[in-house]
């Protein structure tokens, strides 16, 4: 089988497991009569699937396709035969099941270093009551009102382009159009529409805060989802033909790189000092906020990344009840019993369950990564190799095992 038969046949195999499970593939940019072509076949059985899951990728190393291609798609086969097997009604264990979507292994955090990170949220947020109950006070303080939501957004993403625009170059006519939605399982969410348009769904349940909305935007929009997908469509698939590009297929490696990458979207583009930068930007709206205050709470927020892992694994590996899940989500996040069922919708949800590890483990790969830039290396050029490049999970852990830095690029 030649690289561009079994390119087209692995686009085929994701359209037809959406066919299956709607709502797995994220975005498809591709050949339309394709995509008919699968909507108008017989439905498909997921045994079958796998099966030619598993045939494609042995037939791989001959197909004369370009090593980092063959990569990509060895890995993002492995992905698709086992959502396929689930789909069967395999029985997958938890853990081998996100080994299989993402080559990461999922591990607990350490409660120390959530007490550690509970000792410094009460650093810098001093004052009478709880730390749970100065932290909700804090929050509650820097609130986002509802009726100024969308304006806010449109603000801060408009800002981020400017400054994503400084380093990258993005096509003319791309656009990112917002939508303030309700009754979700996450806070925010990039449709990618093709022709470097997005639409992007901001959940209004869940309050959004002055300090984590600027990473809500640079998460979905600029450096982050849109930025993305617009400079592969233009790179990786108009310009280098790489077709499996064009296919978006939750449960992949892909969608570890691109949670990772987004979940560094903000440090990327602003970097420290992003607070009192928020804070200028949301001034004009009549927005306060205390710029370096925010940073600080945020720091120490982070040592508790792990903690929605944990439910995870709680939930899925360990068999835990689900008040035992929330009640771990309260106890070291802090946040109130409504959050922590939010939460748990999206864990438990059957298309997501596993997708939490792409938020933790890919961010936690991708700063390592990014941190370890070839000397004189810039941030922004270390970034650009995350958006135009087809690198998989495991690339990047050779990359740090083997102390290879990769050459500095040029933004296009």
């Amino acid at each position: 089988m030649d690289g561009n038969t079994l390119v087209r046949e692995y686009l085929a195999l994701g359209l037809r497991l959406d066919r299956l499970h709607p709502g797995l593939v994220d975005s498809y940019t591709g050949d339309r009569a394709l995509r008919r072509a699968v909507d108008n076949e017989p439905r498909p059985h997921p045994a079958s699937l796998a099966e030619r899951a598993g045939l494609l990728r042995r037939e791989l190393p001959g197909a004369g396709l370009a090593p980092e291609r063959e990569r990509f798609l060895a890995a993002h086969l492995t992905a698709l035969e086992c959502t396929a097997r689930k789909l069967a009604g395999v029985r997958v264990a938890f853990v081998d099941e996100v080994r299989a979507y993402f080559q990461v292994d999922p591990v607990p955090g350490n409660p120390d270093e959530y007490r550690r990170a509970h000792a410094r949220l009460d650093e810098v947020l001093p004052g009478h009551g709880s730390l749970r109950e100065r932290l909700a006070d804090y929050r509650v303080d820097e609130t986002v009102p509802p009726r100024k939501l969308e304006a806010a957004v449109h603000e801060l993403s408009s800002a981020l382009r400017d400054q994503v625009r400084q380093h990258y170059a993005l096509p003319d006519h791309e656009v990112v159009e917002y939508e303030i939605v309700t009754d979700k399982p996450w806070s925010g969410f990039n449709y990618y529409l093709g022709d470097f348009r997005s639409r992007v769904a901001v959940n209004a349940d869940l309050g959004h805060r002055m300090s984590n909305l600027p990473h809500l935007v640079a998460h979905e929009s600029y450096p982050g989802h849109h930025t993305e997908h617009c400079r592969k469509e233009v790179g990786l698939v108009g310009e280098r033909g790489h077709l499996e590009q064009s296919l978006f297929v939750i449960n992949t490696p892909q969608c570890l790189m691109a949670e990772g990458m987004a979940e560094l979207g903000l440090h990327a583009a602003v970097g420290p000092g992003w607070g009192r930068w928020t804070e200028r930007v949301l001034r004009d709206l009549g927005l306060r906020m205390e710029g370096d205050q925010a940073e600080r709470v945020e720091q120490a927020v982070s040592g508790l990344v792990d903690v929605r892992q944990d439910a995870a694994l709680m939930l899925h590996d360990r068999r835990a009840s689900q008040d035992d899940v929330v009640d771990h989500l309260r106890r070291w996040l802090l946040v109130p019993e409504g959050r922590a069922r939010q939460m748990l919708r999206f864990l438990g949800d059957p298309l997501w369950r596993a997708y939490t590890t792409t938020y933790v483990e890919g961010a936690r790969l991708v700063r390592a990564w990014l941190d370890a830039r070839p000397p004189g290396g810039t941030l922004p050029e270390r970034y650009l190799r995350l958006l135009d490049e087809p690198l998989v999970p495991e690339a990047l852990r050779e990359e740090l095992r083997d102390g290879v830095p990769g050459a500095p690029r040029n933004p296009r």
